[in-house]
Protein backbone atom coordinates (compact mmCIF):
# COMPACT_ATOMS: atom_id res chain seq x y z
CA UNK A 1 0.00 0.00 0.00
CA UNK A 2 1.52 3.20 -0.66
CA UNK A 3 2.14 5.03 2.52
CA UNK A 4 0.89 8.57 3.30
CA UNK A 5 5.08 9.81 2.65
CA UNK A 6 4.36 9.05 -1.11
CA UNK A 7 1.75 11.91 -1.38
CA UNK A 8 -1.54 9.73 -1.44
CA UNK A 9 -4.43 10.63 0.71
CA UNK A 10 -7.16 7.89 0.92
CA UNK A 11 -10.82 9.18 0.59
CA UNK A 12 -12.21 6.73 3.24
CA UNK A 13 -10.34 3.60 5.52
CA UNK A 14 -12.41 1.57 7.05
CA UNK A 15 -10.89 -0.28 10.58
CA UNK A 16 -12.68 -3.68 11.58
CA UNK A 17 -14.10 -6.35 9.06
CA UNK A 18 -17.29 -7.34 10.67
CA UNK A 19 -20.34 -7.29 9.28
CA UNK A 20 -20.48 -3.26 9.70
CA UNK A 21 -17.03 -2.66 8.23
CA UNK A 22 -17.73 -5.16 5.45
CA UNK A 23 -20.86 -2.83 4.26
CA UNK A 24 -19.45 0.17 5.20
CA UNK A 25 -17.10 -0.91 2.46
CA UNK A 26 -19.47 -2.41 0.23
CA UNK A 27 -21.62 1.07 0.21
CA UNK A 28 -18.31 3.07 -0.24
CA UNK A 29 -16.98 0.63 -3.05
CA UNK A 30 -20.14 1.53 -5.21
CA UNK A 31 -20.05 5.32 -4.69
CA UNK A 32 -16.81 5.15 -6.08
CA UNK A 33 -14.66 6.09 -2.87
CA UNK A 34 -11.79 3.30 -2.89
CA UNK A 35 -12.43 2.06 0.56
CA UNK A 36 -9.28 0.31 1.96
CA UNK A 37 -10.33 -1.68 4.98
CA UNK A 38 -7.99 -2.80 7.25
CA UNK A 39 -9.40 -5.98 8.49
CA UNK A 40 -6.60 -6.53 11.39
CA UNK A 41 -4.28 -9.74 12.10
CA UNK A 42 -5.74 -13.51 12.95
CA UNK A 43 -5.72 -14.23 16.49
CA UNK A 44 -6.62 -17.71 18.43
CA UNK A 45 -8.27 -15.69 21.23
CA UNK A 46 -11.70 -15.05 21.76
CA UNK A 47 -10.81 -12.08 24.02
CA UNK A 48 -9.84 -10.56 21.14
CA UNK A 49 -10.77 -8.53 18.03
CA UNK A 50 -11.11 -11.10 15.24
CA UNK A 51 -10.62 -10.55 11.48
CA UNK A 52 -14.55 -11.18 10.77
CA UNK A 53 -15.41 -9.80 14.16
CA UNK A 54 -17.35 -12.17 16.94
CA UNK A 55 -19.75 -13.82 13.98
CA UNK A 56 -15.86 -15.55 13.44
CA UNK A 57 -17.01 -17.91 16.92
CA UNK A 58 -20.74 -18.56 15.83
CA UNK A 59 -21.07 -21.79 14.04
CA UNK A 60 -24.64 -20.96 12.50
CA UNK A 61 -26.54 -17.82 11.85
CA UNK A 62 -30.17 -17.96 11.76
CA UNK A 63 -31.17 -14.62 12.16
CA UNK A 64 -29.84 -12.80 8.95
CA UNK A 65 -32.19 -12.17 6.66
CA UNK A 66 -31.60 -13.80 3.48
CA UNK A 67 -30.44 -17.23 4.76
CA UNK A 68 -33.29 -19.29 5.10
CA UNK A 69 -31.24 -22.67 5.81
CA UNK A 70 -29.23 -20.82 8.07
CA UNK A 71 -25.34 -19.86 7.34
CA UNK A 72 -22.17 -20.66 9.46
CA UNK A 73 -20.68 -17.23 10.80
CA UNK A 74 -17.56 -17.55 9.32
CA UNK A 75 -18.81 -18.43 5.98
CA UNK A 76 -20.91 -15.34 6.16
CA UNK A 77 -17.88 -13.56 6.99
CA UNK A 78 -16.29 -14.57 3.86
CA UNK A 79 -19.60 -13.17 1.38
CA UNK A 80 -19.34 -9.94 2.92
CA UNK A 81 -15.61 -9.70 2.59
CA UNK A 82 -16.41 -11.20 -1.19
CA UNK A 83 -19.15 -8.98 -1.89
CA UNK A 84 -16.76 -6.12 -1.26
CA UNK A 85 -13.75 -7.22 -3.38
CA UNK A 86 -16.06 -7.43 -6.04
CA UNK A 87 -16.32 -3.43 -6.08
CA UNK A 88 -12.56 -3.38 -5.91
CA UNK A 89 -12.22 -2.38 -1.99
CA UNK A 90 -8.93 -2.93 -0.73
CA UNK A 91 -8.24 -5.63 2.29
CA UNK A 92 -5.40 -5.22 4.51
CA UNK A 93 -4.24 -8.00 6.77
CA UNK A 94 -2.70 -5.59 9.47
CA UNK A 95 -4.31 -3.99 12.67
CA UNK A 96 -3.89 -0.35 12.88
CA UNK A 97 -1.85 0.23 15.59
CA UNK A 98 -1.82 4.17 16.23
CA UNK A 99 -4.46 6.86 15.28
CA UNK A 100 -4.14 10.94 14.94
CA UNK A 101 -7.40 12.63 14.48
CA UNK A 102 -6.28 16.12 15.24
CA UNK A 103 -5.75 17.25 12.05
CA UNK A 104 -7.05 16.62 9.10
CA UNK A 105 -6.71 14.77 6.57
CA UNK A 106 -6.31 11.91 9.09
CA UNK A 107 -3.08 10.05 9.93
CA UNK A 108 -2.80 6.04 11.37
CA UNK A 109 0.19 4.10 11.87
CA UNK A 110 -0.42 0.26 10.96
CA UNK A 111 1.14 -3.33 12.68
CA UNK A 112 3.24 -3.44 9.35
CA UNK A 113 5.02 -0.18 10.08
CA UNK A 114 3.17 2.20 7.34
CA UNK A 115 1.97 5.15 8.00
CA UNK A 116 -1.20 6.19 5.84
CA UNK A 117 -3.85 9.23 5.44
CA UNK A 118 -7.48 9.68 4.70
CA UNK A 119 -10.16 12.36 4.56
CA UNK A 120 -12.41 10.45 6.66
CA UNK A 121 -12.33 7.51 8.85
CA UNK A 122 -15.04 4.28 9.61
CA UNK A 123 -14.58 2.31 13.10
CA UNK A 124 -15.85 -0.55 12.91
CA UNK A 125 -13.82 -2.53 15.30
CA UNK A 126 -17.05 -3.95 17.38
CA UNK A 127 -16.55 -5.35 20.83
CA UNK A 128 -15.64 -8.44 22.66
CA UNK A 129 -17.53 -10.49 24.88
CA UNK A 130 -15.97 -10.84 28.37
CA UNK A 131 -15.21 -14.41 29.35
CA UNK A 132 -14.76 -16.48 32.26
CA UNK A 133 -10.87 -17.38 31.35
CA UNK A 134 -11.52 -20.33 31.38
CA UNK A 135 -9.07 -23.00 29.35
CA UNK A 136 -11.92 -25.38 28.05
CA UNK A 137 -14.46 -22.25 27.89
CA UNK A 138 -12.48 -20.38 25.50
CA UNK A 139 -11.47 -23.83 23.38
CA UNK A 140 -15.35 -24.85 23.12
CA UNK A 141 -16.17 -20.98 22.40
CA UNK A 142 -14.05 -21.60 19.09
CA UNK A 143 -14.97 -24.64 18.29
CA UNK A 144 -18.44 -24.60 18.20
CA UNK A 145 -18.81 -26.44 21.14
CA UNK A 146 -22.03 -25.07 22.85
CA UNK A 147 -20.45 -22.25 24.63
CA UNK A 148 -21.82 -18.79 23.32
CA UNK A 149 -21.35 -14.93 24.69
CA UNK A 150 -24.99 -14.84 22.86
CA UNK A 151 -28.60 -16.00 23.79
CA UNK A 152 -30.55 -13.92 21.10
CA UNK A 153 -27.73 -15.15 18.31
CA UNK A 154 -27.16 -18.49 19.37
CA UNK A 155 -29.75 -19.82 21.89
CA UNK A 156 -32.50 -20.82 19.41
CA UNK A 157 -30.31 -23.32 17.53
CA UNK A 158 -31.65 -27.22 17.71
CA UNK A 159 -28.44 -28.16 20.10
CA UNK A 160 -29.71 -26.16 23.06
CA UNK A 161 -33.52 -27.06 22.07
CA UNK A 162 -34.96 -29.06 25.47
CA UNK A 163 -31.93 -28.99 27.00
CA UNK A 164 -30.46 -27.96 30.29
CA UNK A 165 -28.65 -24.65 30.24
CA UNK A 166 -26.49 -22.30 32.15
CA UNK A 167 -26.20 -18.61 32.10
CA UNK A 168 -23.49 -16.78 33.73
CA UNK A 169 -23.57 -13.16 35.19
CA UNK A 170 -26.41 -11.15 37.46
CA UNK A 171 -27.21 -8.26 35.52
CA UNK A 172 -29.97 -7.04 33.27
CA UNK A 173 -27.96 -8.59 30.33
CA UNK A 174 -28.03 -11.56 32.10
CA UNK A 175 -31.67 -11.86 33.19
CA UNK A 176 -32.46 -10.78 29.40
CA UNK A 177 -30.38 -13.80 28.16
CA UNK A 178 -32.06 -16.60 30.37
CA UNK A 179 -35.34 -15.40 29.88
CA UNK A 180 -34.71 -15.73 26.28
CA UNK A 181 -32.95 -19.42 26.76
CA UNK A 182 -36.51 -20.35 29.04
CA UNK A 183 -38.15 -20.92 25.85
CA UNK A 184 -35.57 -23.16 24.34
CA UNK A 185 -34.38 -24.89 27.31
CA UNK A 186 -35.45 -27.69 29.52
CA UNK A 187 -33.81 -25.79 32.42
CA UNK A 188 -32.28 -22.50 33.05
CA UNK A 189 -29.68 -21.88 35.28
CA UNK A 190 -28.29 -18.35 36.01
CA UNK A 191 -25.13 -18.82 38.25
CA UNK A 192 -23.82 -15.88 40.36
CA UNK A 193 -21.03 -15.67 42.63
CA UNK A 194 -23.50 -13.40 45.19
CA UNK A 195 -26.20 -14.27 47.14
CA UNK A 196 -28.38 -10.97 45.15
CA UNK A 197 -28.47 -10.16 41.46
CA UNK A 198 -27.71 -6.75 40.01
CA UNK A 199 -30.17 -6.97 37.48
CA UNK A 200 -33.42 -4.76 37.99
CA UNK A 201 -36.30 -5.68 39.77
CA UNK A 202 -38.73 -6.43 37.22
CA UNK A 203 -35.62 -8.48 35.01
CA UNK A 204 -35.26 -10.66 37.99
CA UNK A 205 -38.86 -11.27 38.31
CA UNK A 206 -39.17 -11.63 35.02
CA UNK A 207 -36.62 -14.78 34.51
CA UNK A 208 -37.99 -16.14 38.06
CA UNK A 209 -41.26 -16.25 36.61
CA UNK A 210 -40.87 -18.88 34.55
CA UNK A 211 -41.31 -22.42 35.36
CA UNK A 212 -38.09 -23.59 34.15
CA UNK A 213 -35.64 -21.11 35.84
CA UNK A 214 -33.37 -21.42 38.63
CA UNK A 215 -30.60 -18.85 40.60
CA UNK A 216 -27.75 -21.03 41.49
CA UNK A 217 -26.83 -18.49 44.49
CA UNK A 218 -23.04 -18.00 45.80
CA UNK A 219 -21.52 -20.33 42.98
CA UNK A 220 -19.07 -19.35 40.47
CA UNK A 221 -17.61 -21.75 37.21
CA UNK A 222 -14.22 -23.57 38.06
CA UNK A 223 -14.44 -25.69 34.55
CA UNK A 224 -16.21 -26.37 31.79
CA UNK A 225 -16.62 -30.14 31.11
CA UNK A 226 -16.92 -31.67 27.76
CA UNK A 227 -14.97 -32.78 25.07
CA UNK A 228 -15.80 -32.02 21.34
CA UNK A 229 -19.25 -30.66 23.03
CA UNK A 230 -20.07 -29.17 26.81
CA UNK A 231 -21.14 -31.85 29.14
CA UNK A 232 -21.57 -30.40 32.31
CA UNK A 233 -19.93 -27.40 34.76
CA UNK A 234 -17.92 -27.21 37.93
CA UNK A 235 -19.08 -25.25 40.20
CA UNK A 236 -17.77 -23.92 43.66
CA UNK A 237 -19.67 -22.16 46.25
CA UNK A 238 -18.12 -19.24 47.19
CA UNK A 239 -19.38 -19.52 50.87
CA UNK A 240 -18.41 -23.20 51.53
CA UNK A 241 -15.47 -23.76 49.06
CA UNK A 242 -17.77 -26.70 47.83
CA UNK A 243 -17.26 -28.44 44.48
CA UNK A 244 -19.97 -29.40 42.50
CA UNK A 245 -21.19 -30.77 39.51
CA UNK A 246 -24.12 -29.35 36.74
CA UNK A 247 -25.13 -30.86 33.97
CA UNK A 248 -25.74 -28.78 31.10
CA UNK A 249 -25.68 -28.77 27.36
CA UNK A 250 -25.02 -25.00 27.05
CA UNK A 251 -22.89 -22.32 28.52
CA UNK A 252 -23.83 -18.49 27.62
CA UNK A 253 -21.38 -16.12 29.53
CA UNK A 254 -23.30 -12.54 30.12
CA UNK A 255 -20.88 -10.89 31.93
CA UNK A 256 -20.77 -7.64 29.43
CA UNK A 257 -18.58 -6.89 26.55
CA UNK A 258 -15.80 -4.76 25.98
CA UNK A 259 -15.87 -2.49 22.62
CA UNK A 260 -12.10 -2.74 20.88
CA UNK A 261 -11.39 0.89 21.60
CA UNK A 262 -7.89 0.89 23.32
CA UNK A 263 -5.86 1.58 20.18
CA UNK A 264 -7.77 4.97 20.05
CA UNK A 265 -8.07 5.88 23.46
CA UNK A 266 -6.24 8.62 23.50
CA UNK A 267 -7.88 9.97 20.04
CA UNK A 268 -9.73 13.01 21.38
CA UNK A 269 -13.18 10.50 20.38
CA UNK A 270 -15.89 10.45 22.86
CA UNK A 271 -16.71 7.72 24.75
CA UNK A 272 -19.49 6.73 27.33
CA UNK A 273 -18.99 5.29 30.71
CA UNK A 274 -18.26 1.70 29.28
CA UNK A 275 -16.37 2.45 26.56
CA UNK A 276 -18.42 2.50 24.11
CA UNK A 277 -17.82 5.31 21.28
CA UNK A 278 -20.61 8.18 20.95
CA UNK A 279 -22.75 8.86 18.42
CA UNK A 280 -24.97 11.76 18.12
CA UNK A 281 -28.29 11.47 17.09
CA UNK A 282 -29.03 8.78 14.39
CA UNK A 283 -26.05 9.10 12.53
CA UNK A 284 -22.78 7.93 12.58
CA UNK A 285 -20.61 11.03 13.12
CA UNK A 286 -18.74 11.20 16.22
CA UNK A 287 -17.51 14.46 17.85
CA UNK A 288 -14.50 14.58 15.46
CA UNK A 289 -15.69 15.88 12.25
CA UNK A 290 -14.96 13.25 9.54
CA UNK A 291 -14.45 10.36 11.59
CA UNK A 292 -17.36 7.77 12.23
CA UNK A 293 -18.47 4.52 13.96
CA UNK A 294 -20.47 1.86 13.01
CA UNK A 295 -21.48 -1.26 14.64
CA UNK A 296 -21.01 -2.81 18.26
CA UNK A 297 -18.33 -0.57 18.85
CA UNK A 298 -21.20 1.91 19.12
CA UNK A 299 -23.88 -0.02 20.25
CA UNK A 300 -24.20 -1.51 23.67
CA UNK A 301 -27.75 -1.99 23.05
CA UNK A 302 -28.29 -4.40 20.26
CA UNK A 303 -25.02 -6.13 18.88
CA UNK A 304 -26.53 -8.04 16.40
CA UNK A 305 -25.07 -8.71 12.95
CA UNK A 306 -28.20 -7.32 11.06
CA UNK A 307 -27.91 -3.41 13.46
CA UNK A 308 -24.10 -3.96 12.38
CA UNK A 309 -24.45 -3.87 8.99
CA UNK A 310 -27.10 -0.99 9.15
CA UNK A 311 -25.32 1.06 10.83
CA UNK A 312 -22.42 0.26 8.84
CA UNK A 313 -24.59 1.01 5.94
CA UNK A 314 -25.36 4.40 7.21
CA UNK A 315 -21.56 5.50 8.00
CA UNK A 316 -20.71 5.01 4.58
CA UNK A 317 -23.26 7.29 3.55
CA UNK A 318 -22.43 10.00 5.87
CA UNK A 319 -18.69 9.60 4.73
CA UNK A 320 -19.37 9.96 1.23
CA UNK A 321 -21.53 13.28 2.48
CA UNK A 322 -19.16 14.25 3.99
CA UNK A 323 -16.56 14.19 1.42
CA UNK A 324 -18.89 15.63 -1.20
CA UNK A 325 -19.60 18.98 0.99
CA UNK A 326 -16.38 19.06 1.38
CA UNK A 327 -15.70 19.20 -2.11
CA UNK A 328 -13.41 15.58 -2.13
CA UNK A 329 -15.23 13.35 -4.27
Amino acid sequence: MTESSNGQVHKVVIIGSGPAGWTAAIYAARAQLDPVVYQGVPKQDPGLVLPGGQLMLTTEVENYPGFPEGVEGPEMMDKFRKQAERFDTVVMDEDITEVDFSASPFTMKTSGGNTIQSHTVIIATGATANWLGLENEQRLALSGGGVSACAVCDGALPPFRNQPLAVVGGGDTAMEEATYLTKFGSKVYVIHRRDELRASKIMQERFMGKPNAEVLWNKVVTDVIGDEFIEALELEDTVTGEKSRLEVKGLFAAIGHTPATKFIKDSGLEFDSKGYIVLHGRHSATNIDGVFAAGDVADAEYRQAVTAAGMGCQAALDAERWLGAKGLV
